[in-house]
């Protein structure tokens, strides 16, 4: 069995059209295929048109239907909880993303076994430069800083088999970066190119904000080196500082007038301004720990809905 895991925010006008395109894909194809949608507390109609879906098709449906909105990470994390198949593929419910391509990675898979999942990655990007640049230089931060090995450009778009889900489902953390924790179970993956077509409707909902605070997350998630930022500028500091110390001696031997107010305010400025990020860099890894701690579900599902024929 294939399970399709599709995670939805605002697709009110996209998840009818996924589904008939997923249908009209695997129409022929032999083993049973399982859809999961998981509405992420969309705000629209998107809820109701899955219900249509489920009350009228004839293929194994199923819903999730959060309480609110919990983000892409919880929903794909309730995907796969839910996904019972031997492949399981998460796709976006835009229509970017043709299933097509979940077919050639499982026939891919079958062929050779000694892999364990496919990633989809875009050969052309049709973003605006500044995004594709953002992009392409988090991947390159985030190899430096971490000891998890992220392989650029990868997305979300992937196909594995049950034994990487099982692996990913024993990480339990709450703040989630799946393309962190994608990586970091290993396994033998295989990275495709794959055409990204057009939004069906809609626009995006990644901002460059969000893609930022995203990003941040990531990097904070999967690597510590932040934490070490305040050691090494700390031992920066000490070497300009005495360095500046000798400069004023050599200063006051050659009779050099300073302005030693000025002097005063610059550091104090400079040095409280370093004290309060290196702080903030902690707070950061405080937080997601004191968030961890409390043990909270990773979501909540209003409803559950499930197609009469299964």
């Amino acid at each position: 069995m294939i399970s399709l895991i599709v995670p939805c925010y605002n697709e009110e006008n996209n998840v009818i059209p996924m589904y008939d395109l997923i249908i009209k894909t695997f129409k022929n194809y032999k083993e049973d295929i399982e859809i999961l949608f998981v509405n992420d507390g969309s705000k629209d109609k998107t809820i109701d048109n899955l219900r249509k879906i489920v009350k009228e098709t004839k293929y194994d449906v199923k819903v999730i239907d959060f309480s609110r909105n919990f983000g892409k990470e919880s929903a794909i994390y309730a995907g796969l909880t839910n996904a019972k198949g031997d492949y399981v593929a998460l796709i976006d419910g835009d229509l970017q993303q043709d299933p097509k391509y979940v077919l050639e990675a499982v026939e891919f898979l079958k062929e050779n076994e000694d892999y364990d999942c496919v990633t989809y990655y875009q050969e052309k990007r049709k973003e605006n430069i500044i995004t594709s640049f953002l992009k392409k230089s988090f991947y390159r931060v985030i190899n430096i800083v971490s000891d998890t090995n992220f392989i650029n450009d990868a997305s979300d778009f992937r196909i594995m088999k049950r034994n990487v889900v099982d692996a990913v489902l024993d990480l339990k953390e709450h703040n989630r970066f799946s393309k962190g924790i994608f990586s970091w179970v290993g396994f033998h993956v295989k990275a495709l190119p794959y055409e990204v077509k057009e939004r069906n409707s809609g626009t995006t909902k990644w901002s460059l904000i969000k893609l930022f605070k995203y990003a941040f997350g990531g990097i904070i998630s999967f690597t510590v080196s932040p934490l070490t930022i305040a050691i090494r500028l700390g031992i920066i500091l000490f070497v300009i500082s005495f360095i500046y110390f000798i400069f004023l001696m050599v200063g006051l031997c050659n009779n050099i007038p300073i302005n030693s107010d000025s002097v005063i305010i610059l550091l104090i400025l400079f040095l409280s301004g370093l004290n309060m990020f290196s702080v903030g860099i902690i707070g950061e890894y405080v937080g997601r720990n004191y968030i961890e701690s409390k043990n909270r579900p990773i979501y909540i599902a209003r409803e559950v809905l499930r197609s009469k024929s299964k």
